[in-house]
């Protein structure tokens, strides 16, 4: 049952163009720190709502977008993005959306 799972993920992402390949796997790579990013805008919004202050929290968010490893990573993926619009693969967006939906679940 497990094998004939992964193989339909496996032949799913053969299916795919390369573009949405390389979105899909750079996406899962920068997934930590996206779920991080989502954590503290949700923290920074509620002190700003509790008139605290957020200022470490900003702090925080900016040092993960100012690592280079990050910033060039999210520069490829708008990069991709709009190839992928334009992708004559029918699979390609429906495909990165799921595994978006996905990453967002994880996060919680």
């Amino acid at each position: 049952m497990l094998f004939a799972a992964f193989a339909a993920a496996s032949s799913v992402a053969i299916a795919l163009s390369r573009e949405a390949q390389e979105f899909i796997a750079i996406s899962k790579e920068l997934e930590p720190v996206q779920c991080e990013k989502r954590k503290l805008r949700r923290e920074i919004t509620l002190a700003e709502v509790e008139k605290k202050d957020a200022r470490e929290l900003r702090k925080r968010f900016s040092a993960l977008d100012r690592d280079p490893k990050t910033a060039r990573m999210e520069k490829r993926l708008a990069e991709l993005e709009p190839r992928l619009r334009r992708s004559a693969d029918p699979e390609d967006l429906p495909a990165i959306s799921r595994q978006q939906v996905e990453a967002f679940y994880r996060c919680e």
